[in-house]
């Protein structure tokens, strides 16, 4: 395993490794089929886990190469089968991991010199890396066919676990939302797309950097720190509007006109195409609602929510002839969980203004009005309704039927995959060194 991601902390442990591995640089540990496992390997992976958190029993130097030897058996066999990454959902997630970094070192050239090697160079190795790990999850997935499991099993799984394996359930709800927006005045926002079009006008004639203007100026906080930059970015990851005008730039040193898109307000620049992706820094700005406006808003939503509570109309009938969330709107307001796609929240996992309103609610009542920032960051005014609540308790096959039946068909799942890799074990070479035998494998089957 080639991955430079974690180069500093291996250099950092090298002189911390065992006694087995001070007297060389590199060595290799075990060879499975036709592919060697190096010590560096080891300790790369090693330090992954250990920046991620992971935690396992046992000594590392056991662990880790039987990981990576699992790795490379279902590699070879998905050679054998045929078995191969998708190009376009590899290089996705390789840009997305390319700009990440970027955010978390400043800049692309701050990253080469981070990792002492170019962003091309970088992207070979992420690539690479990517792709191992979806061949692998596709191999595994087709070991496992399709190995569905019945309400029986649930229910008999269940009954089998000791009283104090049952897992707690924590509270979850599910929550719909009704959001209303200040409707900000026309003078207000063409006060903000003047100015964007003097920011324009300034880069143009070459007085100042745009760099220099989204760290002082741009409302995405989080690109600004990088001179407005987004990283390489596909058409789908970018609202319609942004995408139309980033895509169609061809001088860098040319900015374009201003956008709207659902976040505000955008001027921006091109930096760098590379294939269907497009990299660009940009200003955004938001129109601010006056005193007066937000007042005008949270009457509307009293008169609203008056309505709802005088039955005149459902919550749902009122989100959808009012609610300003589009995505939401759809859903008669029932909000989803990016964390887990699901309609169910955890209290943790809500938003902190929704937490904080539906905290001593009961299934089926409605909040009064209150403000909160929305996920596109603006400010808005909503209510809120408890459409179910589960309170936290121990695990049942009546309430938590869909919960056990994941973690049952997950231990069925791993069944299947531990007796392929018994299987697999006995017609693949493998070759451990001496030195890395002394283990208690998770696998009998390595030392033949």
């Amino acid at each position: 395993m080639n991955n430079r991601l974690f180069a500093l902390f291996f250099l950092a442990v090298l002189s911390l490794a065992p006694a087995r591995s001070a007297s060389v640089i590199d060595e290799v540990a075990w060879i499975v089929g036709d592919e060697a496992i190096l010590l560096s390997d080891v300790e790369e992976y090693r330090q992954r886990l250990k920046y991620e958190g992971s935690e396992f029993e046992g000594d590392p130097y056991c662990y880790i190469p039987e990981q990576l030897a699992l790795q490379k058996l279902y590699l070879d066999q998905a050679k054998i089968d045929s078995i191969y990454a998708d190009d376009k959902v590899v290089s996705n997630q390789v840009e997305m991991r390319i700009n990440y970094l970027i955010s978390q070192v400043g800049s692309r050239e701050k990253l080469e010199e981070y990792f002492k090697q170019d962003i091309a160079s970088l992207r070979e190795e992420l690539t690479e890396m990517v792709s191992n790990q979806q061949i692998i999850q596709q191999m595994q997935r087709k070991i496992v066919g399709d190995a569905k499991v019945t309400p029986a099993e649930v229910k008999q799984f269940f009954n089998s676990l000791p009283e104090d394996s049952i897992p707690d359930i924590p509270t979850q709800v599910e929550v719909q939302l009704l959001t209303v927006a200040p409707v900000i005045n026309t003078k207000t926002i063409e006060e903000v797309k003047a100015k964007l079009r003097g920011f324009k006008d300034r880069v143009d004639a070459k007085e100042t950097e745009f760099s220099t203007l989204a760290i002082l100026y741009s409302e995405d906080k989080e690109s600004a720190k990088h001179g407005g930059e987004l990283g390489f970015m596909g058409r789908g990851q970018l609202v319609p509007e942004f995408a139309d005008v980033a895509f169609s730039l061809r001088d860098p040193s040319r900015v374009s006109k201003v956008v709207e898109t659902e976040f505000g307000f955008h001027i921006i620049q091109l930096i760098e195409k590379g294939g269907d992706k497009v990299n660009v820094r940009h200003i955004l700005m938001k129109p601010k609602a006056s005193l007066a406006e937000k007042n005008n808003a949270m009457a509307r939503l009293d008169s609203i929510a008056a309505v709802v509570d005088s039955s005149i109309l459902s919550f749902e009938q009122a989100v959808a002839l009012y609610s300003v969330d589009k995505g939401s709107k759809n859903s008669l307001g029932l909000m989803t969980n990016a964390k887990t796609g699901s309609s169910k929240f955890q209290m943790s996992e809500l938003p902190q203004d929704v937490a904080k309103a539906i905290y001593r609610l009961n299934q089926g009542e409605i909040t009064k009005p209150f403000m909160m920032i929305d996920s596109k960051g603006n400010e808005v005014y909503a209510i809120a309704k408890v459409k179910t609540l589960l309170k936290a308790h121990k695990a049942n096959v009546e309430d938590d039927f869909m919960a056990i039946k994941a973690a049952y068909q997950e231990q069925k799942n791993s069944e299947i995959l531990k007796a392929w890799v018994l299987e697999k074990q006995k017609s693949i070479y493998v070759r451990i060194d001496p030195k890395w035998r002394n283990c208690e494998f998770q696998y009998p089957g390595w030392i033949k």
